[in-house]
């Protein structure tokens, strides 16, 4: 009797508890008109997808498909990294055009990519338990596309939902951090629920979770659906076509290739400092504890970038990736001429903090410079160009553990990121001189005047 009264209370006050949390992440999210604008909704709505995901995640952890870590072969792990690229391929062609068709109907099509991620799981719950791999890759990359295009939705729709009182960076990094710490909560309490039922079971879990992200988007404000009366329509066949940087104007592109280059450096830093931290002793720490510390870091990093973006009040987003890329830069310069473990462990910090916290900011460019018409459609080329970079530095990071030292390998990233910035300022000088020079001819000459 005493042990049921026991586990009762705890269960009751486990409930409290949580409710408390919950009130008080509520308040964060509704606060500053957020609640009246819909923000707070859609940040809802992507920590319960980030929750589904991490799940998800959790439950393919030991499957041929995500099976593969950075102690396995060199081989093994580059062809992994060739094989995140192929959900990829479909969603700037295909799913962002779609998707800026789809814009009078937002909240139905975030719904429905929460919805079909749910039916996935359930297929995916049957083929884990009996071993059905022609099945369950398919569903699993279905998975990962879809999980694209509801990042695609979010970020075109988050101008709409924006208070007066919030910049769009805080916003970004808002619904950023929901998600960070919505994954962070969800994914040790599923790998003790897949110990405990299985990870066909988690699966289906999986599926309430989305189910229930399907509900809450359904439940965002309907002016997520309407274009303002101000906007213009899109030219015929205007959002068909995949936008290439050029077509996006001087402000984004810049952008884009800023934050491409810090997504760069993230890929090479992740995959050349695994690999070396786990051939090279670095004492007193063992090669584990080395790599769980690289691992610490850079989500460390990740979450001081998000969390910067959250309480930043800068309006100048494009000033903020430029900064980003700067400090990157001088960071990784200073790591390479001091290379050690604890160097290895800031530039793994930074290289998380500024791929973080240079998407938050090219994002606000895109919402602030992209009209609705085709502002899904740029998303998902960010989307894929931003993968394939990452993907391109992990390559790069890979092949370079087999030839070059700490101080090398990091001394040609920082030339790299240092080339990069000189590119991206010499192109903005050009472009601030040609507009000078344009706005001498446009001016009238000076009346001619007579002596006196």
């Amino acid at each position: 009797m005493g042990v049921r009264s026991g586990l009762v209370g705890t269960v009751r006050a486990a409930g409290t508890g949580g409710r408390r949390v919950g009130g008080a992440i509520r308040r964060v999210t509704h606060a500053h008109g957020a609640d009246r604008s819909g923000l707070g909704g859609l940040i809802e709505t992507t920590a319960v997808h980030s929750a589904g995901d991490a799940l998800v995640a959790v439950a393919l952890a030991g499957t041929l498909f995500f099976g593969l870590d950075v102690n396995q072969a060199r081989g093994q792990v580059a062809l992994y990294l060739l094989v995140t690229m192929a959900p990829f391929a479909l969603v700037a062609p295909l799913i962002g055009p779609a998707l800026d068709r789809m814009r009078h109907a937002r909240r139905y099509a975030i719904a429905t990519t929460l919805l079909a991620r749910g039916l996935l799981c359930w297929g995916m719950a049957g083929a884990v338990l009996h071993g059905d791999e022609v099945t369950l890759l398919p569903a699993a990359f279905g998975v990962l596309v879809l999980s694209k295009a509801f990042g695609v939705l979010r970020s075109a729709v988050t101008p709409r939902v924006l208070p007066e009182r919030i910049t769009l960076v805080t916003a970004n990094a808002r619904a950023s951090f929901a998600g960070l710490i919505a994954a962070s909560v969800t994914a040790p309490a599923g790998l003790g629920l897949a110990a405990l039922i299985g990870t066909d079971w988690l699966l289906r879990i999986a599926m309430v979770v989305f189910v229930l992200g399907a509900v809450l988007a359904l439940r965002l404000p309907a002016h997520v659906d309407v274009p303002d009366a101000g906007e213009r329509s899109a030219a015929p066949g205007e959002g068909r076509r995949w936008r290439t940087l050029p077509r996006v104007g001087p402000v984004v592109a810049e952008a884009m290739q800023a934050n491409a280059a810090l997504r760069a450096l993230s890929g090479f830093l992740v995959l050349y400092l695994a690999f070396l931290l786990r051939e090279k002793r670095f004492e007193p720490v063992s090669h584990t504890v080395a790599l769980g510390l690289l691992a610490a870091f850079a989500g460390a990093g990740g979450l001081a970038g998000t969390g910067l973006g959250a309480w930043m009040k800068a309006r100048a987003p494009q000033l903020i990736v430029f900064a980003t890329l700067t400090v990157a830069t001088a960071v990784t310069a200073v790591c390479a001429v001091f290379f050690g473990l604890w160097a290895a462990l800031a530039v793994a910090f930074v290289g998380g903090l500024g791929q973080s916290l240079g998407k938050l900011s090219m994002d606000a460019v895109v919402q602030r410079e992209i009209g609705e018409e085709v502002r899904s459609s740029t998303f998902a080329v960010s989307e894929t160009l931003h993968q394939l970079v990452w993907v391109l530095g992990g390559l790069a990071g890979l092949g370079t553990s087999i030839v070059a030292d700490g101080r090398v390998a990091l001394a040609g990233a920082a030339a790299v990121l240092g080339l990069s910035l000189a590119l991206l300022l010499a192109g903005r000088a050009r472009r601030a001189g040609r507009r000078r020079r344009a706005a001498t001819a446009r001016r009238p000459p000076e009346p001619h005047r007579e002596p006196v």
